[in-house]
């Protein structure tokens, strides 16, 4: 139609109070109607687009006005006419499938940025926004080893094959040493609400029954059982069995001495503030023990734990035998859904996070399934993983910026 315009203006410069105000305080003046907006700031440089809708009779006056603020507010300015059907298919492309892609390592390079854009555009999909999740980078980051990077896209569009690219998006983060996740940006992306965690090698820096059988003096042929079992290679119920079988005779004490000398992941108690501050429940699901299980609940307040009971003699030492069913993969799974059902949430607004083979059903169940720092098998068939930071990395999988999880 004749009797309006469509202007999309570009503003550039070093930011500073009250721009945005100056500025749209002229466009309110001549009644126009911003159909689009969205600023982002670099080191305090602005840069801020607006796509607005005027008259065309006024449309003269706007550009004058803002061309003369805009030299009085020392910033540059661009005007460009956006053709209406270049507008309206770009309305038409809103309904499309949106995906959010976030990459974090321990440092963000130019080249893990760029064949992850590359894979993005070779699918066919465009980037609407970049945000960058994790706080300022210090200059002197070689020096401080916890340091971490992430970045966020928000991606829009069918992919032409999206197994291919998942697999694309794999195999870069192995060859370059860094961690990506490709989540649908669905409505139970942005309202998780229970998330479960494996405990041995996940929480904890070790594999508790490594640490009794060293006790008892059984340490290698344990940790061999164990080695295989994570790898896949043997059934996880009979590897349990025959582990535990190895521990008896070890006095019950020992399970204090080891249970407050664990190695505690690096970034659990920032993860379990930030979940437990957000209104997440937590949950313990682990082939490992209960009074390990037990003991983490009460430093960091999971709500629920559930594990395996060794059995205890009268003489206080353990029978070599267990209590109860084994909580393997398969009750891993199980466990997973009944928790959604006892907090009546969706399973889609669930989270699962965990090394080993058998962690590998509840992973696959879950709206989002973390492989954390896991073995070879278990990362090659999980969706989303993370191996170059510590475990409060899941807080970025679920969109949390720095600026607002301090703790």
């Amino acid at each position: 139609m004749g009797d309006r315009e469509l202007i999309l203006i570009n503003i550039s410069g070093t930011d500073q109070a009250g721009l945005t105000t100056a500025l749209t305080e002229i466009l309110a003046r001549h009644g126009a109607q911003i159909l689009d907006i969205g600023q982002s700031d670099i080191h305090h440089n602005l840069s801020l687009g607006i796509l607005l809708k005027t008259d065309s009779r006024r449309s003269g006056d706007i550009l004058k006005e803002l061309l003369f603020k805009t030299r009085e507010l020392k910033v540059q300015v661009d005007f460009s006419i956006v053709p209406e059907e270049d507008y309206n298919s770009w309305v038409g492309r809103q309904g499309k499938t949106r995906y959010i892609i976030t990459i974090l390592g321990r440092k963000i390079t130019a080249r893990q940025i760029s064949e992850t854009t590359r894979i993005i555009a070779e699918q066919g999909l465009n980037i609407d926004a970049i945000t960058r999740l994790t706080g300022r980078v210090p200059l002197n980051e070689e020096e401080l080893p916890a340091t971490k990077a992430c970045i966020e896209f928000s991606v829009r569009g069918t992919p032409k094959d999206l197994l291919a690219m998942q697999e694309s998006f794999m195999q870069l983060s192995k060859e370059l040493n860094f961690d990506i996740s490709l989540q649908e940006d669905t409505i139970y992306r942005r309202s998780r609400r229970l998330i479960c965690f494996d405990m041995d090698s996940t929480l904890i820096r070790t594999e508790v029954i490594d640490e009794l059988a060293d006790k008892a003096g059984v340490g290698a042929e344990v940790r061999a059982i164990t080695e295989s079992a994570m790898r896949g290679e043997i059934d996880f119920e009979e590897s349990f069995k025959r582990r535990v079988a190895l521990l008896k005779g070890l006095d019950v004490s020992v399970m204090k001495e080891i249970a407050e000398n664990l190695p505690i992941t690096e970034g659990l108690d920032r993860l379990m503030e930030v979940l437990k501050r957000s209104g997440y429940k937590t949950a313990i699901l682990s082939g490992g023990f209960t009074y390990f299980g037990n003991y983490l609940k009460q430093k960091y307040n999971f709500d629920y734990v559930y594990a395996n009971e060794l059995e205890i003699g009268p003489d206080g030492k353990l029978t070599g035998r267990y209590v109860g069913d084994i909580v393997d993969g398969r009750r891993k799974k199980e466990l997973l859904r009944l928790l959604a059902q006892v907090e009546n949430i969706n399973i889609a607004q669930t989270i699962a996070v965990g090394d080993g083979a058998n962690d590998l059903p509840m992973l696959s169940e879950a709206g989002l399934g973390i492989a954390f720092h896991a073995k070879p098998k278990v990362k090659a068939e999980a969706s989303q993983s993370i191996s170059t930071i510590g475990i409060d990395g899941v807080l970025y999988f679920l969109g949390f910026k720095d600026s607002y999880i301090k703790v």
